[in-house]
């Protein structure tokens, strides 16, 4: 597998050092895990906080701080039962969400379908898996938010290139683009989203009321 487009480096950083919302620590930790340029990048980052951390002069504690915290681990409220991972059985599961619990299969437009994934934070990103159909086309459109898209199986292009597995595609409100499904399959991606999709034309403009991810 080749992986032709990455994250930002500030991206990259700012995951290595746990500063992203949920969704898109989930979006950005998957490419990472199938990317060893990304990989090194972000153990670089890794080993600098390290060693920034070392040379920082030691803060005086008191002598049972360590009691202390593990008392208010120990006579801190149970958590609720984790909630059943997805089914492993399940085609549009890839393993790397298999610990997810995924929503049932929505559409959202002609050959447009997605499945919301349960996230335990309150961040304002949400993700899902999105499925397009062979040969589906876009209307050209932009974004009130962001949105981290991971390509896991299929492709599709526009403007920006060809996005296969493992690629990375960054969009915001200064991005416009129309992206085309390829015809080899159908086309998973892995998606952290803030805001909405904004279309573009007359058309869009119609239409747009009603594509909601």
């Amino acid at each position: 597998m080749t992986i032709s487009h990455h994250p930002p480096e500030d991206l990259l950083a700012d995951f290595a050092a746990g500063k992203l919302e949920e969704a898109h620590q989930l979006v950005v930790g998957v490419h990472v895990a199938g990317c060893p340029r990304c990989s090194r990048f972000v153990r670089a980052v890794e080993q600098l906080a390290g060693a920034t951390l070392e040379e920082i002069e030691p803060v005086p504690t008191a002598p049972d701080a360590f009691e202390r915290v593990m008392s208010r681990i120990e006579n801190s409220p149970s958590e609720s039962a984790a909630p059943a991972p997805a089914s492993t059985a399940d085609d549009d599961i890839p393993p790397a969400l298999r610990n997810y619990r995924i929503g049932k299969r929505r559409r959202v437009a002609p050959g447009l379908s997605m499945r919301p994934i349960e996230l335990s934070g309150s961040g304002k990103a949400r993700a899902f898996l999105l499925r397009s159909a062979p040969g589906s086309r876009m209307l050209e459109h932009t974004h009130t938010g962001t949105e981290l898209t991971l390509v896991l199986e299929g492709s599709f292009s526009h403007e920006g290139g060809r996005f296969g597995p493992g690629d990375f595609d960054y969009g915001d409100d200064e991005v416009e683009h129309r992206p085309i499904v390829g015809d080899e399959g159908p086309c998973l991606c892995l998606v952290a989203m803030t805001g909405d999709l904004r279309m573009n034309g007359l058309l869009g403009r119609l239409i747009g009321p009603f594509v909601r991810l």
